[in-house]
């Protein structure tokens, strides 16, 4: 167990390596004035390493049936868990606690749960201002045992670690949460957060009772009695403490979750007691097959009769919901009321309004007033413009754009007429060689093939006479 959890030390804090382990293990007591630097080094090494030890559950447990992640035990046991075969027991380890309780990273247990302030607020006293002088002086530590402090502390640390992630957790849980989803008997809110907070490891009752009271004394992220946890919402108009309806609604969830319990019980008994009659009836034993089967129908009944309670308070819970979100929009509508007439009353009614709109319709008359005046000054003092000029202007422009449209057209009716002689003439051509190339007429009279090439000549050429006509008429 010790050789182990040395081994555990010296593999997660980088302060213990091994070359370092005499010196963590001697009396560095004697270097507090020495050589303070190399003290504090040591103190803060060990710190760490029984804040580390504790988080993982292998700290001894003491006289508690489990170990706690929160709490740390010390005594005998712890320093035999420590002791190494080299280097023998931590002979400082008492200084190392004693520091820690003096700088607050350690708390008594039973001081930690009874705090009605919080473990954050240290006033200034006599005594303490006494004993932070004689601790400087040194004086304090020649008054103090070099036995390790006996007693169950609460490592801070480890708490606020905890307290960050539950912080976190719950930062990512939908804005919309309603009261009733926000709250929690303390049986039921260990049951949903005791392996979320810390590496999926288990926290004990203890742990879970340090936890409660560091978020809601410290933290002030829950509401907690001792018996019903809350947690606070920043959106939600709630009282600042727990009401006699936040204990009924935990008092509610807490029997709902028991009754559903039971009923998967009764359904695993129910489909045992089925199983068992059917190997009865085939054994033949009848006597075994009855008594299941009355122990069955007994078991269907209270089933039947636990799932018509969950019902029934499934339906309460929702009443529930409903009558707490009608509060909350009740005391919404009531602050937007207030909101509204205050609003009011800065606008200082419909009057004022009235009176506010008329000076300002006023004005503006003003306005438009002073533009008439000054638009007919400009009109005395300017130049005038003959109308009739600009009419013959425009209708120039006019005509001047139609003539210019006429002589675009006849530009292309020249060009299409100039294209269309150009396809003549090289009709004519292509004729002209076509007849060169026929020759004369063969004697023995003009075969079919002959009589369609001279008809198709005849008619080109009737064509090019009529096409002809009119260019030589005008010749």
């Amino acid at each position: 167990m010790s050789q182990s959890l040395l081994d555990y030390l010296i593999e997660n804090e980088p302060a213990f390596r091994k070359a370092r382990l005499p010196a963590l293990y001697s009396d560095f007591q004697t270097q507090r004035t020495l050589n303070p630097d190399g003290y504090q080094a040591n103190v803060a090494a060990w710190r760490k390493g029984l804040a580390r030890i504790v988080g993982s559950g292998l700290a001894p447990a003491g006289r508690a049936a489990a170990s706690n992640l929160f709490v740390l035990h010390s005594d005998e046991q712890l320093l035999r868990a420590l002791e190494s075969k080299q280097y023998g027991r931590p002979l400082a380890l008492g200084a190392v606690v004693r520091e820690a309780l003096a700088a607050k990273d350690l708390v008594p247990l039973r001081e930690f749960l009874d705090a009605k302030e919080s473990i954050y607020r240290r006033p200034w006293s006599v005594w303490n201002l006494a004993t932070w002088t004689m601790k400087q002086l040194g004086v304090a530590d020649m008054l103090k045992k070099d036995s390790l402090p006996p007693g169950e502390f609460v490592v801070l640390a480890n708490v606020e670690d905890a307290g960050k992630a539950f912080s976190e957790r719950n930062a990512a849980a939908p804005p919309t949460q309603t009261r009733f989803e926000r709250t929690f008997s303390k049986a039921h809110f260990y049951r949903a957060f005791n392996d979320q907070l810390v590496d999926g490891k288990h926290l004990s009752e203890t742990d879970m009772e340090v936890l409660l009271r560091f978020l809601s004394r410290d933290k002030a992220a829950i509401l907690y009695d001792g018996a019903t946890v809350k947690i606070t919402s920043p959106s939600a108009q709630e009282p600042p403490h727990i009401t006699p309806e936040d204990t009924s609604i935990a008092q509610l969830k807490e029997l709902l979750f028991s009754l559903t319990h039971q009923t998967a019980l009764l359904n695993a008994r129910i489909e045992l007691l089925a199983t068992q009659a059917k190997q009865a009836v085939a054994k033949s034993n009848r006597v075994a097959a009855l008594a299941a089967l009355r122990s069955k129908k007994l078991a269907e009944s209270t089933l039947e009769r636990r799932f018509a309670t969950v019902a029934q308070l499934e339906d309460v819970a929702a009443k529930i919901e409903q009558a707490a979100d009608n509060v909350q929009l009740v005391s919404v509508m009531e602050a937007s009321g207030a909101a509204l007439a205050s609003l009011h009353a800065q606008v200082g009614g419909a009057e004022r309004v009235e009176e506010v709109v008329g000076r300002l319709r006023e004005q503006m008359a003003e306005v438009d007033e002073v533009g008439v005046i000054l638009a007919d000054a400009s009109a005395v003092g300017g130049v005038v413009v003959d109308e009739g000029e600009i009419d013959d202007e425009l209708a120039g422009m006019e005509r001047e754009a139609e003539e210019a449209e006429r002589e675009k057209r006849r530009k292309v009716e020249e060009a299409e007429r100039e294209k269309r002689e150009a396809e003549e003439r090289r009709e004519a051509e292509e004729m002209r060689r076509r007849l060169e190339a026929a020759g004369e007429v063969p004697s023995g009279g003009l075969g079919e093939k002959d009589k369609e090439k001279e008809t198709e000549v005849e008619d080109l050429m009737s064509r090019m006479t009529l096409k002809g006509t009119p260019e030589r008429q005008n010749a």
